[in-house]
């Protein structure tokens, strides 16, 4: 029985409104937990540290020791609540790209998770960045092929030729 899925993509590639409608579509009830809850977590004070988190004009994002040592903690906390019993949705950016995917896979270790990629064109991504008006202009561009390599999915959907309920039933067959 999958008890984590991961959904990995750059930044407005359509992961919350996935995990949404996952959230919508299967019978049992999932949590949807995402690297923008933690982020929200953090005092204002480390959402613009070098130590912690930092977001350039550019788009860039810039993780310092003091944000790895939360995450690291987060990871492990993610990790509990599915042992524990809840089945848990992961909205991530692998910004390190395979390093990113190998510290969730040693903190959910003998779980069973189902690893997706959520591809969406830069071009796109970058448009519902702009209509979103949350985000750092270029984050999305910067991220869209960054966080996908190397990587090593179960399964893989495209938001910029689907919509987030379809994308949501295919991985939805996927989940046992």
């Amino acid at each position: 029985m999958t008890q984590v899925i991961v959904l990995n993509g750059g930044s407005s590639s359509g992961k919350s409104g996935i995990a949404r409608c996952l959230q919508a579509v299967l019978p049992d009830p999932w949590l949807a937990l995402g690297t923008d809850t933690l982020v929200e977590a953090l005092p204002a004070s480390m959402r613009a540290s070098d130590a912690a988190i930092e977001f350039a004009p550019d788009g860039e994002v810039i993780v310092g020791p003091e944000f790895r040592t939360l995450e690291a903690a987060w990871i492990a906390g993610v990790a509990a609540m599915a042992r524990a019993g809840a089945r848990v949705i992961v909205d991530e950016v692998f910004l390190g790209g395979v390093d990113s995917q190998k510290r969730w896979q040693k903190a959910l270790g003998e779980l069973r998770v189902l690893w997706v990629g959520v591809r969406c064109d830069s071009a796109v991504a970058a448009g519902r960045e702009v209509a979103r008006g949350d985000r750092v202009i270029g984050m999305a561009a910067s991220q869209a092929d960054v966080v996908h390599r190397g990587m090593v999915y179960d399964l893989e959907v495209d938001t910029a030729h689907a919509e987030s309920m379809e994308c949501a039933r295919i991985i939805a067959a996927d989940v046992s």
